[in-house]
């Protein structure tokens, strides 16, 4: 017999006051401004699009890029946007859900916010602003628009949807590029709002899946509801104006710790600018970032040191609950399954001294060289969180015990070299971006798109951004 005691739903008639979180937010996105911009965001925002843009050049040959493009048809209206970088004209929602796709196949698009942020709000933009012949300016408005808003939705919740089984990328990423479209899209206040209500009802994806093709999907599938949320919106499509704070809505049933701060938390959207404090973490390897800090450590060990496989009895990696929990594949198969497996990353820096897009190969993963460094690798963890927006430990700790019995430890690292914190150069951003977009276009056309998205403020029209393949890139 079923008991009100044991309900599990908020009590509805209790009285309080919540938030008016849904119709500020909106008042936000619809007023901004490219000339209201700090510049850290303006900067923030454009390394997120220069680095997004090329991982996805790089990611757009991959499998799962295929099998979705595959199933898309050609547009053959003049509102479109392109496939990156083939340039085959389709609907602008499915450019947004192929580009996103592409964008984090890789696993090698930038990080903030416990998720990835530019791998969904880049590809809504480009193809939404493609399709409005939009600025450079108001896309990089859009950007932080989208990232504003991600970022004021996710302090109003004290837990960490990885611990619910939520991928923050899909889910709260639904609310961001739905915000971003509204703001190409010039929508006013209360269009936004329906535009960003419209997204919270289409926001999912599984930590369950990272590891798999799906993982990528996330992606391009949030990049897609941006689109059509905004869509809808502008044709006059409603949904609820308090989706967020209602006892039913978006932050109560995705809240993990149960306790959302609908009531007694702080709306300064706009006055705290979270982008500019926050930042994006560039990778500098293709694996959950979760990974990173102890590869900075493992290979400072093994240049120090030039340790080769035959001196290294165990390697001892001391991590986050959280990051383990993401980090699923102890013994990996596959280049995919690799890309989430902490053991695998500390092998591949020992057997290749890097851990680059060669070493996330099926091939290289399944050599007996790396199953042997893979079995070497221990790991321990701490239920301690650090501060800010990731859910990892206060530091990341790696230690080798060599053959002979002793032991050699890396400084425990907080910052990734490329975080917001350690920010990568100009001349290094660059170095990626041209690896990355080398992979399709020649050198100098690559290097070409880098110079125009250095200055894509100064850029009269998202149509004349070299996204894609020329004549002299066959």
């Amino acid at each position: 017999m079923w008991h009100s005691t044991c309900s599990v739903f908020p009590d509805l008639t209790k009285e309080a006051t919540m938030l008016d979180i849904t119709r500020q937010t909106a008042n936000f996105v619809a007023g901004l401004m490219p000339a209201d911009l700090p510049d850290r965001c303006r900067e923030a925002a454009r390394t997120g699009i220069i680095d997004c843009i090329g991982v996805m050049i790089a990611g757009a040959a991959e499998q799962p890029v295929r099998i979705v493009s595959a199933m898309l048809a050609a547009s053959t209206q003049n509102d479109g946007a392109p496939e990156i970088p083939s340039g085959r004209n389709l609907a602008a929602s499915d450019a947004a859900l192929v580009n996103g796709v592409a964008a984090h196949v890789l696993d090698y698009d930038d990080v903030a916010l416990a998720g990835h942020p530019s791998a969904v709000l880049v590809p809504a933009i480009l193809a939404e602003g493609w399709s409005l012949d939009s600025s450079g300016a108001d896309a990089v408005a859009a950007y932080v628009a989208g990232y504003e808003l991600w970022a004021q939705v996710a302090a109003l919740e004290p837990g960490h949807l990885h611990e619910r089984g939520f991928h923050p990328t899909a889910v709260m990423g639904a609310l961001a590029t739905a915000a971003a479209c509204a703001r190409l899209r010039g929508l006013d206040p209360e269009k936004t709002a329906h535009a960003i209500a419209i997204a919270a009802s289409l926001a999912s994806g599984l930590v369950a899946n990272f590891g798999t093709m799906t993982k990528s999907l996330h992606a391009g599938r949030t990049a897609q509801s941006g689109v059509l949320a905004a869509r809808l919106a502008d044709q006059g499509f409603t949904a609820s104006l308090d989706v967020l704070e209602h006892r039913t809505g978006f932050l109560r049933a995705h809240s993990p710790s149960g306790m959302p701060h609908i009531e007694d938390g702080t709306v300064d959207i706009g006055k705290n600018w979270r982008l500019a404090d926050l930042g994006i973490n560039v990778k500098r390897y293709p694996t959950c970032y979760a990974t990173h800090r102890s590869i900075d450590a493992m290979l400072g060990l093994v240049d120090t040191h030039r340790l080769k496989p035959e001196d290294v009895q165990e390697i001892r990696v001391h991590t986050g609950v959280m990051q383990k929990l993401m980090l699923r594949n102890s013994n990996p198969r596959t280049g995919l399954e690799a890309k989430f497996s902490m053991e695998f990353a500390m092998a591949a820096a020992l057997i290749a001294g890097r851990v680059g897009l060669s070493e996330l190969t099926d091939e290289f993963v399944s050599r007996p060289e790396v199953g042997a460094a893979v079995a070497k690798v221990r790991c321990t963890t701490t239920d301690e969180i650090m501060e800010g927006d990731q859910p990892f430990a206060p530091a990341d700790q790696v230690s080798i015990v060599l053959a002979s019995g002793k032991v050699i430890e890396h400084a425990p690292i907080v910052h990734a070299k490329g975080s917001w914190r350690k920010p990568l150069t100009r001349e290094e951003l660059q170095d990626k971006f041209l690896e990355c977009a080398t992979r399709v276009f020649s050198r100098t056309h690559a290097a070409a798109l880098f110079d125009q998205l250095w200055s894509l403020e100064q850029i009269g029209s998202i149509r004349d951004l070299r996204l894609t393949a020329d004549r002299t890139d066959a």
